[in-house]
């Protein structure tokens, strides 16, 4: 029997649900549960039946038994900082927030690991591994909100991916409830365990559609305190890519490597109020920021300068706030084009090779089929991961996104560097998976959740 929507939730499972957790934190009432119901973007939004707040694994559990039970499907929620819509309900399903799975966060300084609540957020564990000498190899601009369960869940990346890699690669171990209620996972674990199939690299990215994460056991990274920072002014994407090829190989210490182009620097300074970082706006901006135990300033400024003929402007600090402001040009970004508009958001990875064409066809296809629209890219050019933002579409428009994932598929690369799929890019998981992929993934969909319990509609259309 396939799972069922509805507007409200069954009586019987509303008592359960209570009895279980307390009235507390089971909410029906529309302005309790609004919060819970529109993503980040503004873009994707529906009606809940219900929200529910487990503080434990075992509630957790038997918040899925209950589900089950009744075929209620369920859309687990970490700190709703998503940007594809696969964190709100779409049709009547129950949230289970895990915002409340916060009470554990113990760092091992013998280890150099920590073990966290899945809703602990990524700010509080930053503070404990910096406590105690160590710092967290993933960073990302919501530090404040996003959470632990749902960076893993949607193998979030960041600023820090060249170094450190991907939120999967911090993962030790991991525990989670499945879809008809069963616990999985063992920790403590141990960085070393072959001991069969590894569960949690099949969780780590599966968006909350093979089980809810409730705790994780990660791996730290020495804390570099020291940081410099270089914003530089180019002239457009070709130059970028140079600029990458020349420092990548001769910074040690490099730490992220970003790009905003000269429309994305505009705005921040407009919509923010910023001042201007540099005297005109160049077509693109770089941000290098290399970090050790002592300053790095004297081997960026090395690097720096050996690129001179690549430059038309560029500002250098390593004190803490010259470096807070150096970044905000670039982690500002988002914020600002939600000031001035609901944004299609598209999250693309090509070859850096691959770059500067990507970057102009995305223009001509949006000139192409939204004159009326502004396409706004920045991202971390390290990677080859864009941000690829148009405002000025409708929330139903989806011609411009489906050209720009077919461009990225196109180039070489994906149509989802650290977003996720979600509901947004369902239809386009095809260009960039195979059908032997696909019928792999839907099969250990159909092994976890065999009653399609677990965030239906997330990565497969059904």
């Amino acid at each position: 029997m396939p799972a069922t929507h509805t507007a409200e939730v069954p009586r019987d499972l509303h008592a359960r649900l209570v009895r279980a957790l307390g009235e507390h934190d089971v909410l029906t009432d529309p302005e309790l549960t609004a919060s819970y119901e529109t993503d980040w973007t503004r873009r994707f939004r529906g009606r809940a039946c219900a929200v529910v707040r487990p503080r434990s694994t075992e509630q957790v559990a038997e918040v899925l038994r209950a589900c089950a039970a009744s075929r209620v499907p369920v859309v687990p929620q970490g700190g709703n900082t998503g940007l594809v819509g696969g964190s709100v309900p779409r049709d009547g399903e129950l949230v289970l927030s895990t915002t409340g799975l916060a009470a554990e966060c113990v760092v091992d300084p013998a280890t150099g690991e920590a073990i966290v609540g899945a809703g602990v957020t990524l700010a509080r564990l930053q503070q404990a591994a910096r406590a105690a000498g160590f710092d967290f190899g993933v960073d990302i601009a919501p530090r404040e909100s996003c959470t632990i369960g749902g960076m893993v869940a949607t193998n979030a990346g960041g600023v820090h991916v060249l170094r450190h890699g991907m939120m999967a690669e911090q993962v030790i171990g991991l525990e989670a409830v499945l879809a008809d209620g069963t616990t999985v996972g063992r920790l403590p674990a141990l960085r070393k365990d072959n001991a069969g199939y590894h569960l949690a690299a099949l969780l780590a990215g599966s968006e909350g559609t093979l089980g809810v994460i409730t705790r994780a056991h990660l791996r730290l990274t020495p804390a570099l305190p020291a940081r410099a920072v270089a914003l530089l002014a180019v002239d457009g994407a070709e130059a970028a890519v140079e600029l990458v090829r020349r420092t990548r190989g001769t910074l040690a210490s490099l730490s992220a490597l970003e790009i905003a182009f000269g429309e994305c620097v505009e705005l921040v300074v407009e919509r923010l109020g910023l001042p201007a970082p540099f005297a005109s706006t160049p077509p693109a901006a770089v941000l290098i920021e290399c970090a050790g135990r002592t300053s790095p300033l004297d081997e960026l400024v090395a690097a720096v300068t050996a690129c001179d003929d690549l430059l038309r402007g560029s500002a250098v600090a390593d004190d803490e706030a010259g470096v807070r402001r150096l970044w905000r040009y670039r982690e500002a970004i988002s914020e600002a084009i939600n000031a001035a508009g609901v944004p299609h958001k598209l999250d693309v990875a090509v070859p850096l090779a691959a770059v500067p064409r990507f970057v102009a066809d995305v223009r001509a296809q949006v000139a192409a089929l939204a004159p009326h629209a502004q396409a706004l890219i920045f991202g971390h050019l390290g990677d080859g991961n864009l941000h690829v933002n148009v405002l000025g579409l409708g929330p139903e428009d989806d011609a411009v996104d489906r050209a720009v994932l077919r461009l990225a598929a196109d180039a070489g690369g994906t149509i989802a560097a650290e977003h996720g799929i979600g509901v947004a890019k369902v239809g386009e998981l095809e260009l960039v998976r195979s059908a032997g992929e696909l019928a792999a993934m839907r099969a250990a969909k159909r092994a976890l959740d065999p009653h399609g319990i677990l965030n239906p509609g997330v990565l497969f259309a059904s």
